[in-house]
């Protein structure tokens, strides 16, 4: 999962500890606490587990007033308290709220009770990257070339608004129902940088760390570049750049940065990638003051009609196949298939909170006509 600082992760990835949560349409105003009835949990009904990890867990849930289906995302306030993840969750509610792009998840709902935060995102029913090419082996240079440009689009918009993402990996990119991606996911993002200095903390997913985090030398909006790097990378491999189990090694490579390139990886390819995956952050690849406009610029890129990318004209070159509204087909069959209970159902009803989040509720504007407390 994303959201947590470095020391949590695993070398050895495990993909059954992600976030499988995205989301749907997006308003700038947030409800008052105080105004308004605060959306809560009596509002949904809990269909499917879709995801679980060390954070909580993500379920598909229905509105009850509206019949749309959702993705909830549960977080144990005291497992956030424990794991000194306040302010990462409190940045992830602050820039999903902030964003609004095609190819970025965007929060609908969020509320508390006293034990639990909730994010009530859009469902994409396409599931995860990971699922996808975790089956494939690899995709084709065409695949990865789509994924690839709506993925940098999404990287490029945030970083015009002075965010990094910092986490970028095929466990944090969804499939909506068309085959679009839908970056999710915010925890590990830092506001507020306008360099590839300035940001300090040793975060991350280990296999996708930039040189400049390992070495704590400071980092920002390059970090996402290389991470577009390594995701390419494990597109067309199968494997992310440098892997190994043993986290000391795979640390001693990416410093190293000596990379094999199968055969079957063409020389324009090989050259982007080489260019992302530099170690020395001032000569990468998007670096510059062109930020994505760099990256889009090379021959890898050539042919591409961002405009036709960016409004989603493009056709994907997968289409999720699902039968229903709330289908779970391309997410893991041990997490559909375990219980649909929520511990603390009954939690709103009790009295004291002494882990009040200040300022967490969120609702679209839209939805306060007629939800004012009686």
């Amino acid at each position: 999962m994303a959201g947590l600082p470095l020391p949590l992760h695993g070398a050895a990835r495990d993909p059954r500890d992600l976030q499988y949560a995205q989301p749907l349409a997006h308003s700038s105003a947030s409800a008052s606490e105080s105004s308004y009835r605060s959306p809560n949990l009596d509002d949904f009904m809990l269909m499917k587990v879709v995801g679980k990890g060390s954070y909580g867990k993500v379920m598909l849930v229905k509105h009850k007033d509206n019949n749309m289906v959702y993705a909830m995302k549960m977080l144990r306030k005291e497992n956030v308290i424990k794991r000194n993840q306040v302010e990462h969750t409190k940045t992830e509610r602050n820039v999903l709220e902030a964003v609004s792009h095609p190819f970025i998840v965007t929060l609908h709902y969020a509320f508390q009770t006293p034990k639990k935060l909730y994010f009530v995102l859009e469902y994409c029913p396409g599931g995860e990257l990971f699922f996808h090419l975790s089956r494939a082996g690899r995709f084709s240079e065409g695949r990865c070339r789509f994924y690839a440009s709506e993925i940098l689009l999404a990287i490029e918009y945030l970083h015009r608004l002075n965010i990094i993402y910092r986490d970028l990996k095929p466990e944090n990119i969804l499939l909506d129902a068309d085959g679009h991606v839908k970056l999710t996911d915010f925890g590990l993002s830092k506001e507020g940088i306008q360099d590839n200095f300035s940001a300090k903390s040793m975060c991350g997913t280990p296999e996708y760390l930039a040189p400049e985090i390992l070495n704590k030398s400071g980092h920002g909006k390059a970090v996402d570049w290389y991470s577009l790097g390594a995701l390419m990378y494990e597109m067309l491999t199968g494997l992310p750049p440098f892997y190994t189990r043993d986290r000391e090694k795979l640390f001693e490579r990416i410093r190293r940065g000596e990379l094999a390139y199968p055969s079957y990886i063409t020389p324009v390819t090989k050259s982007l990638l080489q260019h992302l995956l530099e170690g020395d952050s001032t000569k990468r690849l998007g670096a510059g003051v062109g930020d994505g406009d760099e990256v889009k610029a090379h021959p890898f890129f050539s042919g591409i009609e961002w405009v036709a990318i960016q409004q989603r004209r493009v056709t994907p070159p997968f289409k999720p196949q699902v039968s229903q509204t709330g289908d779970v087909k391309y997410f893991e069959k041990e997490f559909v298939d375990l219980p649909v209970v929520n511990s603390e159902v009954n939690e709103e009803r009790l009295a004291n909170d002494m882990n009040h989040f200040e300022g967490f509720t969120y609702q679209p504007r839209s939805d306060l006509e007629g939800r004012v407390d009686s």
